[in-house]
């Protein structure tokens, strides 16, 4: 591309950018960013260079081309703030260039400001800034993307150029779920756990005993140094080994990102011992119980209690008694005549 050196007498030098003195055989002022070239390039040709330089950043170098450039490539802003997108034109020769803006997301670019209006997610949301600057008012969470300003400058020799803007907007954590065991044995493992799922960026997570902090190395505090669990700031859970007695006490959660914060409700988790004696005492009970209702069960059934026949006149015979001699039967003799009496009677058809 050549360039234009407006000279005060209204004359114009062409030239090449790339050379500092034309047909010198000196280095170019591109060669000159080189510290070795530099070191033994005279004097007057780095100030020429040096010159030339600070004349075309005054804009005494004109170019046919259209040219962007943008202050901030990735903005950012909190949910519901406003945020500037800027599109700046450096250099441009078409009085009425196109102007247009996309939005680029994973299902393809879509535009947001064609032939002169706002459209799409971002109608009734976002103004233009003349020249090419997009202002939104009320940002989303469902505005962080990519953004492409294009300006098309049909009367310039370069006709077109596009700068590309990374645009996040963050939202502020909701309050995380936490779930803590309310009590656990002594020395058995136990697990807690807090998540939020509306924060963006993603929240990172904290753990508090008693209001202080739980340090995610225990080793790094002398309070939590005997303890021993694993703290994942990423996922939210906190994992004791094996509790101690020292361990109980209120937990709560924190979920924080760049936007902000947010707790979840204090939660007690105590530490009891398991009552070995008692589980054994409790033990016994219960095989006691089984073997006296074992017992009832036979003697019931001793008794007659689950006969499938019942007891007639013409079956059931009273004993005969010995002249003049009072018999007394003992208890197992009642059951067992009872028994026989129920099952091998006559008429029960045993032999």
């Amino acid at each position: 591309m050549r360039l234009t050196d407006r000279r005060s007498d209204g004359k114009h030098d062409s030239h090449n950018t790339q050379s500092a003195l034309p047909d010198t055989g000196l280095p170019s002022c591109v060669e000159l960013e080189d510290e070795a070239v530099r070191s033994i390039t005279p004097w007057f040709l780095l100030f020429l260079c040096s010159y030339r330089k600070s004349e075309r950043a005054k804009g005494y170098f004109s170019v046919l081309a259209v040219v962007l450039r943008t202050d901030n490539e990735s903005p950012w802003t909190d949910e519901f703030d406003k945020i500037e997108l800027s599109c700046l034109i450096e250099s441009i020769s078409t009085s009425n260039p196109r102007i247009e803006w996309k939005k680029i997301t994973s299902e393809g670019p879509s535009y947001v400001y064609f032939d002169k209006k706002i459209s799409g997610d971002l109608e009734n949301r976002a103004v233009i800034r003349e020249p090419a600057t997009l202002l939104i008012t009320n940002a989303t969470r469902s505005d962080t993307a990519k953004y492409r300003c294009e300006v098309t400058a049909a009367g310039d020799q370069k006709t077109f150029d596009e700068v590309e803007i990374d645009l996040v907007v963050r939202v502020r954590p909701v309050v995380p779920k936490c779930s803590v065991p309310k009590s656990v044995p002594f020395g058995k493992s136990a697990e807690l756990s807090c998540l939020e799922e509306e924060g963006f960026p993603k929240s990172q997570y904290q753990w508090f005993k008693n209001r202080e902090e739980i340090p995610e190395d225990p080793k790094t505090s002398l309070k939590f140094f005997n303890s021993s669990y694993t703290l994942s700031a990423e996922t939210g859970t906190l994992k004791f080994i094996a509790v101690r007695k020292e361990d109980a006490g209120e937990y709560f959660c924190r979920a924080k990102n760049d936007a902000g914060h947010a707790v979840c409700v204090p939660q007690t988790m105590e530490v009891y011992d398991i009552d070995v004696v008692g589980i054994i005492l409790g033990v016994l009970v219960v095989v006691v119980v089984l073997l006296c209702i074992t017992v009832g069960i036979c003697c019931a059934y001793k008794q007659g209690y689950f006969s499938t026949q019942k007891q007639t006149g013409n079956n059931y015979k009273v004993p005969a008694k010995g002249d003049g001699v009072d018999y007394v039967r003992t208890e197992d003799e009642v059951c067992e005549a009872f028994f026989r009496a129920a099952n091998f009677g006559p008429g029960s058809g045993r032999t």
